[in-house]
């Protein structure tokens, strides 16, 4: 039985970004949350611990391959972008926590991901979205509106390949890039869901993090899905 519906194919090409919600068994995400902490000197339910607005752990653990092997993650993946698609090994690699405390957490500007290694050394993309088909928002934590939610500028991604035109092939380090202008005007629609949750954003979907407002850690993880350039 497929996994995506005809709607949510339809919001992905309107939108950038649909959710799939249960993509990774709760019980799961829990136990990855869990493993999070393990390795991390914060602990979520001691704020005296809660040193920093964000922290960028890599965590190595059976259930963090569990999860990016979710059966159905892995379907909804391919039926959005086909089965060539070169899944995640793990969603342990890509990790962002986020503490409600004091501070600018220094990251929170509107952007794209870089795709692959530029000649500087820094992350690069280029008009084709080479190496890059999909990023994934993986909600580890339950994350409301106040739990610092990744921000998406809804529509984006159908501006930049003009934006990425003038690189051409060759591309650019994304902190060199300027968005068009035409993003501030799009509707910005919040990353909130359950714990398990997963949302499959186009390469092109300009977002955005924010300082969390909450009252408990939220553990997100980022993978990429990889394989021949976005085709266009």
């Amino acid at each position: 039985m497929p996994v995506l519906t005809p709607s949510d194919l339809d919001d992905f090409a309107r939108d950038g970004f649909v959710r799939v919600s249960g993509a990774i068994e709760p019980e799961v995400a829990a136990r990855c949350a869990a493993a999070v902490f393990d390795a991390l000197p914060e602990q979520p339910d001691d704020p005296a611990s809660w040193s920093s607005p964000v922290v960028r752990p890599t965590v190595h653990s059976l259930d963090m391959v569990e999860a990016a092997r979710s059966a159905r993650l892995v379907g909804a993946i391919h039926e959005l972008v086909g089965p060539d698609a070169v899944l995640p090994a793990t969603v342990g690699a890509s990790l962002v926590v986020r503490f409600p405390v004091e501070g600018d957490p220094g990251d929170d500007g509107w952007h794209l991901d870089g795709s692959f290694a530029g000649p500087d050394g820094g992350y690069w993309v280029d008009r084709r979205s080479r190496g890059r088909l999909l990023v994934l928002l993986v909600l580890l934590t339950d994350t409301g509106e106040q739990d610092a939610p990744t921000r998406m500028r809804a529509g984006s991604h159908h501006l930049m390949p003009d934006a990425l035109a003038p690189y051409g092939d060759e591309g650019v380090n994304v902190m060199e890039l300027r968005l068009p202008p035409e993003v501030d005007e799009l509707p910005v629609r919040l990353a909130t869901g359950a714990a398990g949750d997963v949302y499959l954003c186009h390469p092109f979907l300009v977002h955005a993090a924010q300082r969390h407002r909450g009252t408990t850690p939220r553990v997100l993880s980022q993978p990429g899905v990889v394989t021949a350039p976005w085709p266009g």
